[in-house]
């Protein structure tokens, strides 16, 4: 159950950080969710760093560290490509 919990989030919080970080990018539903995926890892690591917490479930606080490590994924990701 939590391989698919992680790839439930990482689908919304990919989806969430391309909305956010709009821009024409090729990349489809898989990448979608393997940046979210990436993002909510990256998130959770950079939050324990920085002490504001991990990602440990669908809550309100865990979302938005998510999402913040997806769109440092994200914006790397668009660097790397170009």
């Amino acid at each position: 159950m939590g391989i698919l919990l992680w790839i439930v989030m990482g689908l919304i919080v990919g989806i969430i950080a391309k909305f956010i970080m709009p821009g024409r990018d090729g990349s489809g539903f898989i990448m979608t969710v393997i940046l979210g995926i990436v993002g909510a890892v990256v998130g959770g690591w950079l939050g324990s760093m920085l002490g504001l917490g991990t990602v440990t479930g669908f809550d309100v606080r865990s979302i938005l560290i998510a999402v913040a490590g997806a769109l440092v994924v994200l914006f790397a990701w668009h660097k790397i490509r170009n």
